[in-house]
């Protein structure tokens, strides 16, 4: 694997540590109240997304080895360009059912 793509592996890595920090002992209730919680939530998502996506342009095969490659980037381009209509709901289940399927498909493929 080349150097870049594990950097790109990296930083997804680091994304979805810091997301498991925040998260943990929060409730959805908190994301929807606290607005530095949901900022920190939804930065991290911005950059997993970015990740991926420059990953996907630079080694395809990687890319291919993470669920749902198309859908973390387009979530990651609502989380930045449609800012405005982002669902809650929607967040809050990637935090806590998708991110951990990410993480260990990251994992995976830095071993």
């Amino acid at each position: 694997m080349r150097l870049e793509s594990k950097k790109h592996l990296e930083d997804m890595r680091r994304a979805t540590e810091l997301l498991a920090q925040f998260g943990r002992g929060r409730s959805k209730g908190d994301y929807v109240s606290d607005p530095l919680f949901r900022s920190a939530v939804e930065r991290q998502l911005e950059i997993i997304g970015e990740a991926v996506s420059r990953l996907k342009k630079e080694d395809a095969d990687a890319a291919s080895k993470i669920s749902d490659v198309q859908k973390i980037i387009s979530f990651r381009n609502i989380l930045t360009h449609a800012y405005d209509v982002v669902d809650e709901n929607v967040v809050w289940d990637v935090l806590i059912n998708k991110i951990p399927v990410l993480r260990r498909e990251i994992d995976s493929l830095l071993e």
